[in-house]
């Protein structure tokens, strides 16, 4: 009959469209992949680089007794340990504080001088409230031209390629491999999450709040004053 023809094209439209558009997102994927994967180093190898302005420690997880998930954590400890070997004299703990009761940055930041990195040696970014916003502020706000991301190994490709199209000399030290419960989760929403990423990079838009510059160069008790953070940033 003439209508089941008729369904059976769209069926088939839509089959075709299904596939091109799971075929587009893989490409992306293995393109991103491609483009970085040199560019992450063991500690050993980061340590023979020259000249990093920062160690950013991307945030994740609090738990709800204010202390790190296991992701952080292991983020964290390798931070410090890079900091340690001296890969670089500056730490920046960029993630979520975008309401009082939720904080990633300042629990990151007292995290890491408990285990004896000097307070002025740590910045905080209060806005980091997604990758791409991340790497935004760390080139424009922390005025970062050279740095080492650390971040699980699932999530460093991206990290790495949003660096590199922000201009940055981008490297990656992933944190320990040990595997978290949900990762076929955050596995498939990285997928997803590339090409989103590759799109905001040809397009650059601003993220929700730019200020003023405060170079990584300089003091970190600079952003220790958790009340005015976000108050007069520009949109």
């Amino acid at each position: 009959m003439r209508w089941r023809r008729f369904a059976w094209k769209w069926m088939k439209a839509l089959l075709f469209l299904g596939l091109a558009a799971c075929g587009a997102v893989l490409a992306v994927n293995g393109f991103i992949i491609y483009r970085v994967k040199e560019r992450i180093l063991t500690a050993q190898e980061a340590g023979e680089l020259s000249d990093v302005d920062c160690i950013m420690v991307l945030g994740c997880g609090v738990r709800d007794d204010g202390t790190p998930s296991m992701m952080l954590r292991d983020r964290l400890k390798e931070g410090i340990g890079l900091f340690r070997a001296g890969v670089s004299d500056r730490m920046l703990m960029s993630g979520d504080h975008g309401r009082e009761d939720y904080d990633e940055v300042n629990l990151m930041k007292s995290y890491a001088v408990e285990a004896g990195v000097p307070s002025e040696a740590v910045f905080m970014d209060h806005a980091g409230f997604s990758t791409y916003e991340s790497m935004y502020r760390a080139r424009d706000i922390f005025q970062v031209r050279r740095i080492v991301i650390v971040t699980q190994n699932y999530h460093m490709y991206r990290a790495l390629y949003i660096a590199q199209a922000m201009g940055m000399d981008a490297y990656g030290v992933p944190s320990s491999a040990e595997q978290y419960g949900g990762q076929l989760g955050r596995d498939m929403r990285e997928l997803l999450a590339r090409p989103k990423d590759l799109l905001y990079t040809m397009i650059k838009p601003k993220p929700k709040y730019l200020g003023e510059a405060i170079p990584v160069s300089g003091n970190g008790n600079v952003t220790n004053d958790k009340k005015d953070e976000t108050e007069g940033l520009e949109r």
